[in-house]
């Protein structure tokens, strides 16, 4: 069935002289996440991960993807005729180098600008150019041969009320064109979906995980447009946008808006935007490049949306500790499977006020499946859970007020020494990150080092940044901080913290075909003290729920380690056994003790 697609883009591709034709995973806002109409490179290449380019050539036609997926797509590309190009192993090229080498002097180079990022747009036209060749970006050819293609969601879309947000969409606008004055710009055009979402203090389920809704916007000093399908608002937020003078205009229609634009200065984010769009704002124009001002605006949370926050994390630490107690306790006497364990997990949340949906794909790993950092059981690799062991489970969930990540490794009975070794240390450096205390003006990429130094110190480390931001009812991976000594701006990790943001603390050890133990809590940045040396910041946790005692080797933690953990321990216990059963009150008690 595959190998029909890939036939039919290559026909498609000879009839429009096309010589590489591009296929990324992205929507047209690059979103982490897609709906079902978006997911063309999975159509036509049968590889259903959700990270992976297809580059097609009139001889060739290749898969790139992460170590995440090197066993699935090589199942799932059997019988296709397309090559899987392990991305970062030896010898492999990158895309970027793949079509350089195949792209013919003078000839073309496509794919859909709408699927494509204006820095990887740029860097394809530069590409082209140097090959003395050309471009063309507005043809979806998968979508040509997409027989019965997903439509676009059309589900509706819903409003937050201010107790919620803290913020009226009138004041976020205000904010945003403060700063569109400041940058000289008197049109802002959004392209990223939980922005636009955050100004109007919006949602919808649009987007899998993602509580957001597919839109555009330009915002002027005097109006904005709002580019949706207006099936999706009620006749409440209708009254409510003609109120804020917010206009409302088909989804697509962006694109030919955008050319009618005239002797503007238009502040855009390149990260935020599309190839297309870009390219579909008249020249006659002045473009002002930097971020969009409301990605730093919706990091910082309000008091009110801390709150909700907060609330959200007591609900998930009821339904994570009474899941906990129910594996110790059910481990060994019924079989308990990975998806088995992740899907009672989502029972217990659904138990709680206000439980939506997960906030984005679980990982749920047992033994040496948790040594693959972002593993994902299906009915193939789904294997029962033992009474031995560990097993990881890093979990979220979106709440009516706020959305939550955590990460927590769980004994299941006797473990190794190497188990237990492993597992005080990434608790360590959990607590080494927890405990920091830092002045205001300080970057995560210098903070990181609190949590890494117990594993430096052994020569040791964990491949993926230590935390990241998360926003309320938006995206579970929000910037633009996070903690990662590695700067990579493609991450949008690297602005000073600020406070009110909620960032992850989420260390990890990853031992191939043994075991895979990370901890993660979201927590709070808060604004302390001020004295001679600055205004001084420190984190406080949201997350409840307790680290598993049985894995630990107390004498390897430090008086202060203990002190730390001492606190987090008793406020769990306060804040979540009210929630709880008389015989779940009573385990907790062992599992929240004084060390």
């Amino acid at each position: 069935m595959v190998r029909e697609q890939v036939k039919q883009l290559l026909s498609l591709m000879k009839e429009r002289d096309i010589d590489v034709y591009i296929v990324p995973s992205e929507d047209f806002h690059q979103s982490e996440y897609v709906g079902e109409f978006f997911k063309a490179r999975a159509y036509v290449s049968g590889f259903t991960g959700s990270a992976g380019t297809v580059v097609a050539t009139a001889d060739e036609v290749c898969l790139w993807t992460d170590g995440r997926y090197f066993l699935q797509a090589g199942d799932q590309l059997k019988g296709t005729g397309i090559v899987l190009q392990k991305m970062g192993e030896p010898g492999v090229p990158t895309v970027m180098e793949y079509i350089k080498s195949h792209l013919p002097k003078g000839g073309t180079l496509g794919f859909d600008g709408r699927t494509i990022s204006v820095s990887d747009g740029a860097a394809y036209e530069a590409l082209a150019e140097e090959k003395e060749g050309s471009i063309t970006y507005n043809m979806d050819l998968v979508g040509e041969i997409w027989e019965n293609r997903p439509p676009l969601s059309e589900k509706k879309a819903f409003k937050l009320a201010e107790d919620i947000t803290g913020e009226s969409a009138q004041s976020k606008l205000a904010r945003i064109r403060k700063v569109m004055e400041e940058k000289g710009t008197d049109t802002h055009i959004v392209a990223s979906l939980d922005d636009v979402c955050w100004i109007l203090n919006i949602r919808g389920d649009d987007i899998l995980f993602s509580p957001i809704v597919l839109s555009y916007a330009v915002i002027t000093m005097d109006d904005m447009v709002l580019f949706i399908d207006e099936a999706k608002l009620d006749d409440g937020m209708k009254e409510e946008f003609k109120a804020l003078n917010v206009s409302i205009r088909p989804y697509n229609a962006i694109y030919d808006y955008v050319k009618d634009l005239k002797d503007r200065s238009i502040l855009i984010d390149p990260s935020k935007m599309n190839y297309a769009l870009y390219e579909n704002i008249p020249a006659e124009n002045h473009v002002v490049e930097a971020a969009n001002p409301s990605i730093i605006m919706k990091a910082m949370k309000n008091e009110v949306e801390v709150k909700n926050m907060a609330i959200a994390h007591v609900k998930d630490g009821v339904a994570w500790t009474k899941f906990m107690y129910w594996l110790k306790h059910t481990i060994g006497k019924e079989e308990i499977t990975e998806i088995g364990a992740s899907d009672k997990l989502e029972d217990f949340r659904k138990e709680q006020e206000g439980y939506m949906w997960p906030s984005f794909a679980p990982i749920s790993g047992y033994g040496q499946h948790a040594a693959v950092v972002h593993y994902t059981a299906d009915e193939e690799s789904d294997i029962p859970l033992e009474p031995k062991g560990l097993y990881l489970s890093d979990t979220g969930s979106n709440f009516a007020e706020g959305s939550t990540d955590i990460t927590r490794t769980i004994a299941l009975g006797e473990l190794t020494d190497e188990e237990i070794f492993h597992f005080t240390l990434v608790l360590k450096s959990h607590l080494g990150l927890a405990m920091v205390k830092f002045p205001y003006g300080a970057h995560g990429y210098s903070l990181d080092y609190a949590a890494r130094k117990p594993f430096w110190d052994l020569q040791l480390d964990f491949n993926h940044g230590t935390g990241h931001g998360i926003g309320q009812l938006l995206n579970i991976h929000e910037g633009p901080t996070g903690f990662r000594y590695k700067i990579n701006v493609a991450k949008n990790e690297h602005h000073q913290i600020e406070p009110g943001m909620i960032l992850t603390d989420e260390p990890g050890i990853y031992i191939a075909g043994k075991h895979g133990i990370r901890l993660e809590n979201c927590m709070l940045v808060v604004k302390g003290d001020t004295n001679e040396y600055g205004t001084w910041m420190h984190l406080e946790p949201l997350t409840l729920v307790p680290f598993d005692l049985d894995a630990v080797d107390v004498s390897l933690l430090t008086s202060e380690e203990i002190a730390y953990l001492n606190g987090y321990n008793e406020l769990v216990f306060k804040t979540i056994s009210p929630y709880l059963e008389d015989e779940e009150v009573e385990w907790l008690k062992k599992y929240t003790k004084q060390l």
